[in-house]
């Protein structure tokens, strides 16, 4: 207990600024408009909701001090975990929480388990085993990391508590990439609230400084705070969004499931027996619809329908979305190969790509695509134009014919149909013949969008100086060349 007259080490959750209140703060100082409702063609899955918002707080701090009804500790199995989380808990909570952890005999990863608080401020502990992360079974660590959140929220709502503090259950020791893990967490909280929402009062999730950025980043995604935030936050939603309930799903495993799985809908119960077994296996619950070997074997044979094939695409599109969002592209980035600049004359995002920087037999090209698909997925979805740099390249910074084939045969139609221009800058005659052969041959739709550029100047026209952010050595040897070009007409 703190001595008489001594300031409280804990932390009252109604003296924190709630996350609508944050936004309406920076709102007032700004003094920018709201979008009126008229205005909204587009919703999002996790649309505007008042009365959800309020009942978030994002706050920097130790889990362990909240006051609230009950906080979350991240463990192992055994409950003995050694992390920044489970230390301070138990730090604060006194010796008794860990001669009670011992009657839980563990828990399992994905599971959760209640506990009382003792000398903490929260009346309970909802101790949970966040997963193992390792890319090749991501699918298997996404959903253990969703039952977490689910589980924790349930046993809230079984025991009517009023608020639940949330630490980072996925803890650095665990591997688990930050980001994919704050998609899990908050769109899982959000559709619980949207179904139980009336259970709890307040959720908090406490971060820590590395943390806080990532959250502050995410979070308008799942609880957008007005009609624009919604908007604005639409394009930057991850691929797999969850289910209903924000579980995550593989859609090669979703089978449909009917009351009468051999009856058609329309069917009456005169039409006997006959009728039944005619329909069967041609069903969906029968064929298994979304069968991707079958449908395979029929794009193979030429049966597949358009539609179809486009599905087959966007499906496939989104497996690598998902493995670009959970690899660590981080070496690839800091080539600074690609990156977003500013907007050409018509209001288009421009994005830069420096040849000379791809180390095309240095590098594994396979996470060079990830990471192209990774910065590209949502500029994608509004028109916008390349400047492909081909100043100072030579033959370790080719990219391979077979690679960019398989670079425009994975990407999704927006990438293609929102691309306006393609700025070829400082051409040479063989990659002029190579580009003619590729999109003459190879691919189709491209060649009328290759603009070549033989000056920044000519460049210029399409893209105002200050809105590109230019290599020094791509203006030095621009430089180079006009003057050479000057000297020689001069002497001419």
């Amino acid at each position: 207990m703190d001595p008489l007259g001594a300031p409280s080490k804990f932390v009252d959750i109604d003296s924190l600024p709630g996350w609508t209140d944050v936004y309406e703060a920076k709102q007032l100082d700004s003094h920018t408009n709201p979008v009126e409702k008229a205005q909204v063609d587009v919703r999002s899955p996790f649309p505007y909701r008042k009365d959800i918002n309020a009942k978030i707080i994002l706050w920097k701090g130790d889990v362990a001090l909240l006051n609230c009804t009950a906080i979350v500790n991240t463990s192992n199995e055994s409950l003995t975990d050694k992390n920044p989380v489970s230390e301070s808990v138990f730090m604060h909570a006194g010796p008794d929480l860990r001669d009670e952890l011992q009657k839980l005999k563990g828990c399992r990863t994905g599971e959760a388990k209640l506990t009382k608080g003792f000398n903490l401020a929260a009346r309970f502990i909802i101790h949970t085993v966040g997963p193992k992360y390792k890319s090749r079974y991501r699918t298997a660590a996404e959903s253990s990391l969703y039952s977490c959140y689910r589980n924790v929220l349930q046993l809230a709502k079984e025991q009517a508590m009023c608020s639940v503090g949330f630490c980072v259950i996925n803890s650095l020791k665990r591997c688990y990439p930050l980001e994919d893990a704050t998609h899990i967490a908050l769109r899982t909280v959000r559709r619980f609230l949207e179904i139980h929402g009336e259970t709890l009062e307040k959720v908090v999730f406490a971060v820590s400084e590395l943390e806080e950025a990532t959250y502050q980043k995410l979070l308008p995604l799942y609880f957008p705070r007005s009609l624009e935030e919604e908007i604005q936050s639409l394009p930057y939603l991850p691929a797999d969004i969850g289910n209903a309930e924000g579980e995550p799903v593989v859609p090669e495993r979703q089978i449909r499931i009917t009351e009468k799985p051999g009856v058609p809908d329309d069917a009456s119960d005169e039409e006997g027996l006959e009728a039944d077994l005619s329909f069967i296996g041609s069903h969906a619950f029968a064929r298994m619809e979304g069968d991707v070997d079958k449908q395979r074997r029929l794009i193979l044979q030429g049966q597949l329908s358009e539609a179809a094939l486009q599905k087959q695409h966007q499906r496939n599109y989104n497996r690598w979305l998902c493995q670009a969002r959970a690899e660590d592209l981080s070496d690839i980035a800091s080539l600074k190969a690609l990156y977003q600049t500013g907007v050409d004359n018509f209001g288009r995002t421009v994005m830069v790509v420096v040849g000379r920087n791809i180390p095309v037999t240095l590098i594994d090209m396979e996470k060079a695509l990830l990471y192209f698909i990774h910065v590209m997925d949502h500029i994608a979805v509004k028109e916008y134009v390349l400047v492909y740099f081909h100043t100072l390249t030579n033959d370790y910074n080719q990219l391979d014919s077979n690679f960019l084939k398989k670079l425009y045969d994975v990407v999704d139609a927006k990438y293609k149909r929102n691309l306006k221009a393609l700025y070829f800058v400082h051409p040479t005659f063989r990659s002029k013949v190579s580009a003619w052969f590729f999109t003459t041959f190879t691919v189709s739709g491209l060649k009328d969008k290759i603009h070549y550029v033989e000056s920044l100047q000519q460049l210029f026209t399409a893209i105002p100086p200050e809105q590109i952010d230019l290599p020094p050595f791509v203006l030095e040897y621009d430089a180079r060349e006009r003057n050479q070009s000057q000297a020689k007409g001069v002497n001419d």
